[in-house]
């Protein structure tokens, strides 16, 4: 028997977390329109792709237009984020706030700052000095005084780092799972013997999904489902036996131009390097006891991972 289509639920951003997110809201047989500049990209089954510029309340408001949630996954270069993320922030919400629309935003770490070790709940206070994480921090402070003071419902997922199908541009992405699959050199950032959480992008989407459906949930932050931390070296060792030998690695200690970052990436990502000099380790269990979603096995996920990268690698023009 064919889903029940519910309310339009509308993602803005088509990255790995946005076209992950309408997937999975497609596929629990909503409505799901994805929004970003160009509306086109890669045929998405159930999803509707629409071309929209959420820089301004007007453009945001066409965007999410008839919408009863709406997922902001919108994010920016990261040399830009500082000047371009506050004004994304301000159409968005100030679209939903006259939409009436319930918000579902994708957060980072960054408002935690360095944390020297400590597990990252949501009661982790919100020390950040980076000019990113005081963005972000602000930002969060925002939606959750927009959501108090009764203009807007609003929920907010905060991630680890991603990995999974479609993720590049993350520490574990296109600087690993290629080099892995072709015996290449593989990045390592940092101490590989310090603990790192990651998120599946698939846990991402589920998450927010859930968040999507749950308006028990608003009004504060949550960490999405993420698997237990392991180390660099230990991830590094599961990936070796599946591609059936061992990985060579390149570890960098501090910033600098490699693979698919270039020397304008690193320079923007050297403030938030610590995350690679002190453990990062994140605690979802308010949210897996909440709503029942546990986070996929970190093994199972870099095994589809890898299938995804193998796919591909293989449609890429050969030189």
């Amino acid at each position: 028997m064919a889903a029940v289509q519910s309310s339009l639920h509308t993602v803005l951003g088509a990255g790995p977390a946005g076209t992950s997110v309408a997937l999975e809201l497609a596929r629990r047989g909503h409505a799901a329109r994805l929004v970003d500049r160009s509306g086109s990209g890669e045929p998405l089954e159930g999803v509707e792709r629409v071309a929209g510029d959420v820089g301004t309340v007007t453009g945001a408001l066409a965007a999410i237009e008839g919408a009863e949630v709406v997922y902001h996954c919108v994010n920016v270069a990261y040399h830009l984020q500082v000047d371009v993320m506050p004004g994304i922030q301000r159409a968005v919400l100030g679209a939903v706030e006259r939409a009436g629309a319930r918000l579902v935003v994708l957060d980072t770490l960054y408002p935690y700052g360095e944390t020297h070790g400590e597990v990252m709940t949501e009661g982790t206070p919100w020390r950040a000095a980076s000019a990113k994480g005081r963005m972000r921090a602000a930002l969060d402070e925002n939606y959750l005084t927009a959501h108090k003071e009764g203009r807007a419902k609003v929920a907010l997922g905060r991630s680890a780092d991603f990995v999974g199908p479609r993720v590049l541009n993350s520490t574990l992405g296109g600087a690993v799972f290629p080099a892995a699959l072709t015996d290449g050199e593989v990045l390592a950032l940092g101490d590989t013997d310090l603990e790192h959480s990651y998120t599946s992008i698939l846990d991402v989407a589920r998450g927010l999904a859930t968040l999507g459906e749950s308006p028990e949930g608003d009004g504060r932050v949550w960490h999405l489902p993420t698997a237990p931390a392991r180390t660099t070296r230990e991830i590094f060792g599961m990936l070796g036996d599946l591609v059936g030998h061992p990985l060579k690695t390149v570890a960098m200690d501090e910033p600098r131009p490699f693979g698919p970052f270039d020397e304008t990436f690193m320079n923007a990502y050297a403030e938030l390097f610590y995350q690679h000099t002190e453990p990062q380790v994140v605690d979802s269990t308010a949210f897996e006891h909440k709503f029942g979603v546990r986070p996929t096995p970190i093994e199972a996920t870099l095994s589809e991972t890898l299938e995804w990268y193998r796919g591909f690698l293989a449609a890429q023009p050969q030189a």
